[in-house]
Formats: structure tokens, sequence, C-alpha cells
């Protein structure tokens, strides 16, 4: 059980109540439309819905959405309201003093969820106020545990008065300073003087007490006075929130160019959707009802939602996307994911939008056959798995003993349809699955799959396939790579740079206590990331504490780029958890020579304390460096904040190439190729920087172009392309330094392309 979790089984366990039962829920109704598309004579692998003209399905995707949005927001987990309601009728009719307590603390919580700081407080306050009341009947580890939500729901009303309303470029950056510090100063006193209090009555192991002195170091620093407000017992000193090497700030102008805009937990995708050349940005919330945010980059700092000529009016929700050019026409299409963190609520229809240009979409997901059997799904990867030049898709749902829910293996036929192949093809995995990711871990030329499982063992599926034949073969436990257990997002990448493809497995596991140690240098029981170093025949070796990453945290939304352009890839880790005490802040991690990663987020004032999900890389100005956008938000309908846009301030000396690659006989955005530069530095010493082609991480899709850091180099020798499925790399030798460049598959040479000019707001 996570850290996070226990803590929250600890609060709520002694006062479980029975409530009130929510209205039946609406599901055959509201799905009614879905099941319609399904005919369960039929097995998993060989079904093939009723083709039915697109904007008829669009209609049909629309009608379900709409029913199914209303019976969530009132009774799903997470999202629901009718817990609250309930809590307010039980308690306006008991004048039982136990009952009463129980009632405030669990509506006291139910409110904070809703985004009801002053009606949370006033709960959380009533219920502390009674605790003396019961004398000794009450065991202090739950009067601690009540005092403990009290100052979080005191330290979330300082942020919603602050942070979240004014949502300044500082807000929530660690360290907390300048124009981060709050105005409104009630809520962030009143948490720190009770989470001071709290702690005087608990053993330094406890970990309340450990929590909330990490919270009690936050709120000092909203409030401007770290260190010298906190006890010398509880202090985390200033030290701690340095970077271990000198790094450059990259100023959060999201705001400036429009791009702050205010949800919950979500996916995000930057790429070129309409062909212009400049790097748009699409932004997803998992709120059943809030519709797609579609920015349109127009160049000159500004981007503007073009949802109203999109036709996407009613495609609403999605916990993340996974963007491709599914039907190779040239233009980046959207799978858009929903139904995970919501128990018997989230068996809900993901929705396939087919790009037709110029900023229309059309929902095709039952015209292609994908609207059958909808499941709570987490996470998809792309890949071509036969190397036949058409894309096909794995969507990792999560099971469990009370909801089988098996993920799915679509497999494209080429004309825009897709057929579920996962039970024949070993791939359904069974277990509650948080991430995925392809790559060709023996270099035979077709994609292997790594799943990252919450819970249970981790799972590395070799591609067998052959011919029509599609078959994956479990090889986790042989190849070492079955943990952490308790992990999140995971990719595979070359950070090494010797040709084989390594693998990242995050952990999420690390909570408030946990942050507290580490800035302390403490050791944490919490399970750590795993770094597998692969050695290219599908062998694997844990390397993880030899790269400096054993620090504890959760981690959501994340990917890897090579953000300094030094030709080593770095990382940005966006974490979190859904409990309001989980404040940890988000890490940049820059891949140092040796095989370590160095923690430069402070340095980089990336350190941001609110949830972090989709996270991609992109040169968004076309100035050379890579920009880091990240989606923010939590689960909880009080947990909303803006999306942030940290601009690269840039790494004079260091070059750099962007290289967009076009399939002809591969799939047409070349996913799954590999990349091979040779590049001279000027003391005449040679480099070998390797690349494959991939949107990046699990949760956060960067553009297709692959973005290229080359340090100091003074020329590139070659460049060795190996296309997916091909037995032959391409050579190409004259490639100019900081230059966009196209390859088209089956062509002799290259492209030079000119990037439209664009800023990010001016400075």
């Amino acid at each position: 059980m996570h850290a996070w979790t226990r803590a929250a089984a600890l609060a709520l366990s002694p006062l479980t109540l029975a409530c009130s039962a929510p209205e039946a829920p609406r599901r055959a109704r509201a799905l009614e439309p879905i099941a319609r598309a399904q005919s369960p004579d039929l097995p998993q692998e060989t079904q093939a819905a009723t083709p039915e003209p697109a904007a008829e399905g669009h209609a049909r995707m629309v009608a379900a959405l709409e029913v199914a949005a209303s019976e969530i927001l009132d009774s799903a987990p997470y999202l629901g309201a009718a817990q609250a309601r309930s809590l307010r009728q039980q308690l306006a009719t008991n004048t039982d003093p136990r009952l009463r307590l129980q009632l405030q603390y669990q509506l006291g919580l139910a409110e904070l969820r809703l985004g009801r700081e002053d009606e949370a407080v006033a709960q959380l306050e009533a219920a502390v106020a009674s605790i003396e009341g019961f004398g000794d009947a009450l065991p202090p580890k739950l009067a601690a545990v009540l005092r403990y939500n009290l100052g979080v729901a005191y330290l979330r009303l300082g942020e919603a008065r602050n942070c979240c309303l004014r949502n300044t470029a500082e807000s929530c950056l660690m360290p907390i300073q300048g124009g981060g510090v709050h105005v409104e100063r009630e809520g962030s006193e009143k948490a720190l003087a009770t989470f001071i209090a709290l702690t005087k009555g608990l053993p330094p192991e406890d970990r309340t007490r450990r929590r909330a002195r990490w919270l009690l170091n936050v709120a000092a620093m909203t409030l401007g006075e770290h260190p010298q407000a906190v006890p010398k017992d509880l202090r985390i000193p200033a030290a701690a929130f340095t970077s271990e090497s000198d790094f450059p700030r990259f100023p959060n102008v999201a705001q400036r160019v429009g791009l702050a805009r205010e949800s919950l937990a979500g996916g995000a995708v930057v790429d070129d959707f309409d062909g212009d050349g400049l790097l748009d940005v699409v932004v997803s919330s998992w709120r059943p009802d809030a519709p797609l945010a579609l920015m349109r980059n127009l160049g000159d700092g500004r981007f503007e939602d073009q949802l109203a000529r999109s036709g996407l009016e009613g495609i609403v929700g999605g916990l993340n996307l996974a963007p491709a050019d599914y039907d190779n026409d040239g233009d980046l299409d959207l799978l858009v994911l929903r139904g995970a963190w919501l128990g018997a609520h989230g068996h809900l229809p993901n929705s396939l939008l087919r790009n037709d240009g110029d900023w229309r979409f059309t929902d095709v997901t039952f015209d292609a056959g994908m609207g059958a059997r909808p499941q709570p799904t987490q996470v998809a990867t792309w890949a071509d798995i036969d190397n036949d030049g058409d894309l096909d898709v794995f969507v990792c749902n999560e099971a469990s003993a009370r909801d089988p829910a098996p993920s799915q293996l679509w497999r494209g036929d080429g004309d825009g349809r897709f057929v579920d192949i996962a039970a024949a093809a070993g791939v359904t995995n069974d277990r509650f699955c948080k991430g995925a990711s392809w790559g060709d871990i023996d270099n035979d030329g077709d994609p292997d799959l790594y799943i990252s499982n919450l819970g249970a063992h981790n799972r590395l599926l070799r591609n067998d396939t052959e011919g029509e034949r599609v078959r994956f073969v479990d090889i986790s436990s042989a190849a070492g790579v079955i943990e952490p257990i308790a992990s999140f997002p995971t990719w595979f990448w070359d950070y090494d740079n010797d040709g084989n493809l390594d693998l990242f497995v995050a952990a999420y596991e690390a909570d408030a206590a946990d942050t507290g140690d580490a800035h302390l240098g403490l050791p944490s029981p919490a399970a750590t990331h795993r770094l597998y170093r692969g050695d290219g025949r599908g062998g694997f070796t844990d390397v993880t504490a030899r790269a400096g990453l054993t620090r504890p945290t959760s981690v959501m939304g994340s990917s890897f780029a090579d953000v300094d352009n030094d030709g080593l890839l770095d990382m940005y880790l966006g974490t979190g958890a859904p409990p309001f005490d989980m404040l940890m802040p988000n890490q940049l991690l820059r891949g140092a020579p040796g095989g370590a990663f160095e923690d430069v987020t402070y340095a980089a004032g990336l350190g941001h304390l609110q949830k972090g999900h989709g996270v991609a890389f992109a040169d968004l100005d076309h100035d050379g460096d890579l920009d880091v956008f990240e989606q923010l938000g939590g689960a909880y309908p009080g947990d909303d904040f803006a999306d942030s846009l940290y601009e690269n301030p840039g790494f004079p000396g260091r070059r750099w190439i962007s290289l967009e690659l076009v399939g002809t006989r591969s799939n047409r955005a070349a996913i799954g190729a590999r990349v091979h530069l040779r590049v001279r530095d000027a003391d005449g010493g040679e480099r070998s920087i390797h690349r494959h082609v991939t949107t990046g991480g699990s949760f956060g899709a960067s553009p297709r172009r692959v973005h290229i850091g080359l340090g100091e180099a003074s020329a590139i020798e070659s460049l060795e392309l190996r296309w997916p499925g091909a037995s032959a790399p391409l050579s190409l030798s004259g490639l100019p330094l900081d230059a966009h460049v196209r390859v088209v598959e089956g062509a002799a040479s290259f492209e030079l392309v000119t990037r439209p000019a664009a800023t990010l707001g001016g400075a």
C-alpha cells in the first residue's frame, strides 16, 4: 500500500461512516450507445464493430458522454458530490456527540475535496474543538490525525486565496519567495500554528509528525518567514532548497502567452496540428464535462483556442491524450483516454479524433471499431507492432479483482479501422496498469512493450511476431525489471548513448513525510525509481543507485529530452497524488557525464508544488532549445490549477539539430525509427548521440520532430537512420548544425526546412 494511501486509511478508518447510498447508477442508459456497437457473441480478438458513418458515431459519442458526466459528477469517486450532500443531511439531524464528531470530520474532508475551503475549515474546527470532551475515549493518534487534517485544510485555504486566485509566475514554486509570498495570510498562519502545536505531542519518528514537519516549512515559506518562524527541531534549512549545480532559470510565461488554463488532472500534447510549421498545444481535463483546449500557436507569442471551429463541443473529459497520425495522411490525430480513477463509473469509451484539417476534428471511435467494451483507461501508446506501415495502439487499463478490465491491443488494418487482438497476442495484462512504453530492446527491428502496474509486478513483453501472427512473450522476471511494485509512468530511452535502449520506471509511493525526510538527507522506506541499463539483447542491469535516482517521490506526468542541448537526456518529473497534503516539488533532473543525474530543480525554477500531469518538451519559439510545458491539476474538483510554460533561456555555445522524419513504407510519423549521429568537437574528438522516435513519457506527448542537442560540436560527421522494420540503415552526411532537416524514407538525401519565426510573448 502506498504511503499516502496508508495515511488516508489511518485518517479515515476509525471514523468511517455508513453514508446513505447514492441514486442507482444510470450506467446502462449512459453507455447504451456504446453497448449497441458490440456483439457479445463474438470473441474479443475477432470482433469488429459494424461500420457506421463518422458523423453518426460522433453524435453518439456526444450523447453518451453527456449522460455519463451527470452521473460521475454526482456519485463517482473523487469527483462526485453525493457524499457531501449525504453527510450534511445526517449532521443536521444527529445529536450524538461521537457520531457528530465523525460526521464533522468526514464532511470537512468532503467539502475540501469539492473546493469549499471555508466550509471545510468550519467543520474540521468544530471536530477538533470537541476532542477534549471525549477525554481518554479518543485515541491520541486519532486526535493527531484530526488536527493534522485541520492544518492541511488551513494550508489549502491559503493556496486557494493566493496561489489559485492570483496565480503569479512565482506561485507555488519552491522555494516560495518574492511574488509567491501570500498576501492573504490567514490560511498559512493558522496552518503553521496548527502543525507546530501538533508536533509537540508526537515522537520524532511518528509519520504524522514528519508529514506536518514538511508542510509547516512550506507554510512558513508562503508567509516569507522561512526558516526563522520554524522551530529548530522542525526546521528544514534553506540550503536544502538549492540545486546540486548551477543552472539557468526558466521563467513561467504561461499567463503571458495565453496557456495558463485552469483545469483538473489531464493530458497534454505539443505538436503542429494545422501544418503551418508552428507548434500548438492541446490539453485535456479529466473532469467529465470539461472540453478540450485546442490552443493554436499564432507565432507572435500568443495562443488562441480553436474549440469553436473544431466540431469537438461535447467531446469532453480525458485524463490523458495519446497523439498519432493513425491514418498516415500527414496530420496529427488524437486518442482521448477516459475512465481511470472512477471505479465502477469508469467504463467510459475513449475517443479517436480524426484530424480533418484546418482545426476540424471528427470522433471516429465507432467507425474505427474501437467503441466496443469500454474500460477504465489510464494510458495508451502507439507503435507499428508488425512493421506493416500502419500504427497500432496498446491501451493500458485499470484491472482489479473487483473490476476485470483487460488492457487492449488495437491492431490497425491500414484502412482506419482497428481490431483488439490483446488476448491472442498475450498482452491483456489483467493488472492495474498505470504506464506503458514501446521500444526495441533486442535490436531485432520490432517494438517490445513494457507495462507499469501499480501494486503488482511490472511486465516486459518481447515481441515475437511472425508475419500475421502477433505474439508477445513475458520476459519480465528473467530481465529483472519487475520493480518498483508501486510505479506509474515509464519510458524507453538511450540515456547513456551506447545505441541500446534503457528503461526508466518512476515510483509512486512517497508522501509528505518522505519528501521532508529527503530534504533533510534522512533515509526513507518508500520505493524509489528504477533505471535499467539495456544491453541491446533484451537484458537489463539496475543502475538506479549509480545514477543517483534514489530520492523518494511520487511521479505522475513526466517526460524526457535534452533540455540543455549538451547531448545527454534530462527528465522532468511531475509529482503528487490526490490528497491535498501531497505537496512535493516537481523535479528537473539533468543528465550528467558518466551516467548520473543532477537535481537542478530549484536553480531552474521548475519546482512547482501543484499536481503535475502531462509534460511535453518542445521548441515552441524556434530558437533552438526546448521549452517545458506542464499540465497541472489534481483529482478533486477543488484541486484545479493553471498550466505552466517554462521558457528555456538558452545555453550559449551549445549546438542542435531538429529532424522531421517522414515514413513512406513505414508509418508516416516514423514512430520507432532509430537515429545515430556522429559529431566532431572543436578539439577533434568524436562522439555518438543516439535517439529513437517517440513522443516521450507515458503522461504528456512531445512533438514528432526529433530535437537533438549536440553540445559544443563543430560539425556533424554523419547521420545513420534506421526506419522501423528496415534491415539496413540509411547513411547521410553534410548535415548542418542548428537547422531543421526533413528526411523522407526512400530518399537518398535530406531537405532543409525553414520554420516560421515565433516568440513566447517577448521579454
